[in-house]
């Protein structure tokens, strides 16, 4: 794996770091194939229950490399460029859909066009005090390509979302916690350690079950309330029939804490 991106995993918690500093952590397609790499073995390892994505040094993620678009032969041949969105940045959301175990952002700074769209279709978002967030595209003359017109409106609202997708504003960590961009805000020195302890509360709980819950949660975003019903009922029977659902059982009887093995 390149060293643009950073992977490691401990105690059921794996991190995902964007490792160009230099270049606020903007996209190489180096840096994407590794980035769709560590997605995948986050989704197939059932040793991983929850996943943090986060930005060295002074960003978070810049989106793409500006610098890169100058001389890039997508400008010219419209098919060319369609075929790499597909297979390039969009493979990230599209691998994040088959992910379902919890991913947390800690957005470390700022967090600009695809940048922000990455950050956006995470399941959490927590943020440091310094952090800032803009769907940027209108300002290179461009469209959000990873799925910000439809990750955006679902989390602040579709009137919010036009706003800050017409005019490229910036959000401050303080705005973005109020319109509902991110769950917490913390001083920037205590980012990380803030959002391990709330990684860790996730990964502590059943796995089998959050995962299911995460399914669950998605799906009814998309179906009524008794096509929802008929799925959850499912998800339960596989709940009830879990080792974990009766160590819980045992766990409360005796009045112990319960160890979960995701089985």
């Amino acid at each position: 794996m390149t060293d643009q991106i950073l992977f490691e995993t401990k105690d059921h918690i794996a991190t995902i770091t964007l490792n160009r500093p230099e270049a606020l952590n903007a996209f190489t397609e180096e840096m994407i194939g590794a980035w769709v790499e560590a997605l995948q073995e986050c989704r197939d390892n059932d040793d991983i229950h929850v996943v943090v994505l986060t930005g060295a040094g002074r960003a978070f993620c810049a989106g793409g490399d500006v610098k890169a678009m100058k001389t890039s032969p997508e400008r010219t041949n419209p098919y060319l460029s369609k075929s790499r969105l597909w297979d390039n940045v969009q493979r990230i959301p599209k691998t994040l859909a088959e992910l379902d175990k919890p991913i947390i952002a800690a957005v470390n700074g700022a967090a600009t066009g695809a940048g922000m769209d990455m950050a956006s279709m995470c399941d959490i978002r927590v943020c440091a005090e310094s952090a800032k967030f803009a769907e940027s595209y209108v300002r290179m003359g461009l469209v959000p390509g990873a799925g910000g017109c439809w990750f955006l409106p679902r989390l602040v609202g579709m009137p919010k979302a036009l706003e800050l997708l017409f005019t490229a504003d910036f959000v401050e960590a303080k705005e973005a916690l109020e319109i509902g961009l991110v769950n917490h805000v913390y001083p920037d020195d205590k980012l990380m350690e803030e959002t391990y302890k709330l990684a860790t509360k996730i990964a502590r709980r059943a796995p089998i079950s959050v995962r299911l819950i995460k399914r669950a949660t998605y799906q009814g975003q998309k179906v009524d309330i008794v096509t929802h019903l008929d799925q959850i009922s499912s998800h339960m029977t596989v709940a009830r029939s879990s080792e974990d659902h009766m160590e819980a059982v045992n766990a409360f009887l005796e009045k112990r804490h319960p160890v979960f093995k995701g089985r």
